[in-house]
């Protein structure tokens, strides 16, 4: 799992400026590229200030993402060998007869990388470890419950995962 290539330092800067998140800061990380590399390719990002699936390919396409997997695998836990993760965040807005615009309110995207059988998980939220890699164990018993408590307060402490999407980078990217 390479180092990315922005800081936390970066990463509250871009947010400050154009509004970055999990979404931009997953594909940068998983890309190799610097947040300020992304932005010109997230469309409507700054407008709407989140990535739904259709913008994340739609990003991945303009950055030329060799092989990427145009369906996605869909399971509890269901991990790309390298690539991107979005997760659903459940909660009330889980229930039947909620309008499922509701439940895209409560996402989030990570990047991940699978090495020597071991999962890692990089999350924006987590730069402040230095590398915002973690290991999937810990990315999911310490910094998911203070997510969840943090950022969706209405959260049931359950999440799963809506999109795995394998990523391989153009040839070049290092």
């Amino acid at each position: 799992m390479k180092r990315p290539k922005f800081s936390q330092a970066d990463g509250e800067r871009a947010s400050d400026e154009w509004g970055c998140n999990c979404g931009p800061g997953a594909i940068a990380a998983i890309m190799l590229l610097t947040l300020d590399e992304v932005r010109p390719h997230m469309g409507d990002f700054e407008r709407k200030r989140y990535t739904n699936p259709t913008l994340m390919f739609e990003t991945l396409d303009r950055l030329r993402a060799a092989g990427v997997c145009r369906s996605w695998r869909v399971g509890p836990k269901l991990w790309p060998a390298y690539g991107l993760v979005r997760i659903q965040w459940e909660g009330p807005w889980m229930e039947p007869g909620v309008p499922m615009r509701a439940r895209y309110r409560h996402t989030h995207w990570v990047g991940a990388a699978t090495v020597n059988d071991r999962i890692g998980v990089f999350d924006i939220n987590a730069l402040n470890n230095g590398s915002g890699w973690s290991r999937v164990e810990d990315w999911s018993t310490i910094l998911v419950p203070w997510l969840i408590k943090e950022c969706v307060p209405r959260g049931n402490g359950k999440w799963q995962i809506t999109h795995a999407i394998d990523v391989v980078l153009p040839e070049g990217a290092s």
